[in-house]
């Protein structure tokens, strides 16, 4: 832990550093790059030693199916390699830690680096095996057109930005940035002119920067001062079940499970901050002229704790993740996209047992909440109290509904998560059950929309 915040804010530094002094225009795009991934390599090896070397392998192995399978099948062949190399990681993991967190835990960087390699050889496939027309807008916007250069690949797999805690970006931004057009992308959107200016402005991330170091901070001290008063082994603790009635260990779960999350909101804000500090992560301009730099944000926090439904609170959640997770898989899963998404997030996770708890959980209650919503919210929205009681009602279940289904994720093990709902009478998994007996569902865009592309896919060979 000490070394992972020692690096991220060195990488900080060196990310000002980075933008003054190597920006676009006092530095060719290979400088760079050479510059982004050596020092990427160098934090990777003072974090982990040895352990490093993992992330090298996978790497390189990567490339050279990049260049060498077919671009038919480049986006199989990679998935297959660095999701079978993560998952032989993450079972060493177990015999190596025993359920604990050691400082050579080096699956965070090879986790992020796994979701690089995946997201940049289906875009590869998008780019060059498939035509425009097969596209949904996204895919089209996002499709690399030609395979990367050995240091291109490099940079974007380890530049020091990322390589620690991520997020993971798609790789036409990447280099965009790298080159100096990240901004100017963005900014060719709007029309200047109607605004009052003569030229494009220069956007500074410095605020953004400030403003998220604010916010780690805050998270620091509430990790420090939370976390360790309110762990989650309590609420199995014997002597709390025995003397704490039900309505009360349910109360008790909520304070725990938002004393866990400074953590995470810790790290991914710092991580945020490190890309933005280099100049990355310019996102656009919103109708007030307010410049926003939260292109690889992870987490928005405000609808996060205010979300009021179980879709809100994971789109909000670990956002590149989410988005990597749709771009691989739900996207172009052929059947159950729900379901398949929520097994390749916990294969991604690791192996512990606690993992599959909570997303084979997500996946009951996510199916249920949205039968629900879609049989029950359009009665809610004839008035305003009405609107509003339902958005409290909501709000209550969706946080309790989190925190029932995370709380294996921090246990890991077997037996303290049959424990826990056991003493929660597995009410969560029973409502959820009875949800999908009885109410109908409506299909999914995603099982509807198959055939139209389908369709189209005939039509354009047919022609």
């Amino acid at each position: 832990q000490i070394n992972f915040v020692a690096c991220q804010l060195f990488a900080l530094l060196a990310a000002f550093w980075f933008r003054i002094y190597l920006g676009p225009n006092h530095a060719s795009s290979a400088v760079r790059h050479a510059f982004a991934t050596l020092f990427g390599i160098y934090f990777a090896v003072f974090c982990f030693g040895w352990y490093s070397i993992h992330l090298f392998v996978l790497v390189m192995m990567n490339y050279g199916i990049m260049n060498m399978a077919s671009i038919a099948n480049i986006h199989r062949y990679s998935f297959v390699v660095a999701m079978g190399y993560l998952t032989l990681c993450h079972i060493s993991r177990i015999y190596i830690f025993h359920y604990g967190i050691l400082t050579t835990d080096f699956s965070g960087p090879l986790m992020i680096i796994t979701q690089k390699i995946t997201t940049l050889a289906c875009q590869l496939h998008d780019g060059i095996g498939r035509q425009a027309e097969e596209l949904t807008a996204e895919q089209n916007r996002l499709a690399v057109k030609t395979r990367p250069s050995l240091l291109e690949y490099l940079s974007y797999l380890l530049n020091f930005m990322s390589i620690i805690a991520g997020p993971c970006s798609n790789y036409k931004d990447y280099v965009a940035f790298i080159e100096g057009r990240h901004v100017h992308m963005k900014l060719l959107e709007v029309n200047w002119k109607q605004k009052g200016y003569d030229r494009l402005p220069d956007p500074s991330p410095t605020g953004a920067v400030m403003y998220k170091l604010c916010i780690t901070l805050a998270s620091l001290i509430l990790f420090l001062t939370l976390t360790k008063n309110f762990p989650m082994a309590y609420i199995i603790d014997n002597e709390f079940l025995d003397k704490t009635p039900f309505w009360s260990r349910l109360g008790y779960l909520y304070v725990v499970t938002q004393a866990a999350k400074p953590k995470y909101y810790f790290a991914w804000t710092l991580a945020d901050a490190v890309n933005n500090a280099a100049g990355y992560g310019f996102s656009g301009v919103d109708e007030r002229g307010t410049f926003h730099w939260d292109l690889l944000s992870n987490l928005n926090i405000w609808n996060i704790e205010t979300a009021t439904s179980f879709k809100m609170y994971i789109e909000n959640w670990n956002i590149q993740t989410a988005a990597w997770l749709k771009r691989v898989c739900y996207d172009r899963a052929p059947w159950y996209p729900t379901a398949l998404t929520f097994v390749l997030s916990a294969l991604w996770h690791g192996i512990y047992p606690g993992y599959y708890f909570t997303f084979l959980t997500g996946i009951l209650i996510t199916l249920a909440a949205r039968a629900i919503r879609n049989n029950f919210r359009h009665y809610f929205l004839s008035s305003v109290p009405l609107k509003i009681a339902y958005d409290v009602l909501t709000w209550v279940v969706t946080q309790l509904a989190v925190c029932y289904t995370v709380a294996p994720f921090v246990m890991l093990a077997v037996e303290p998560t049959i424990k826990f709902y056991k003493s929660m009478y597995f009410h969560m998994h029973v409502l959820s059950i009875l949800v999908l007996l009885v109410l109908p569902m409506r299909p999914q865009a995603h099982s509807i929309r198959k055939p139209q592309n389908q369709a189209v896919q005939n039509s354009v060979k047919s022609k």
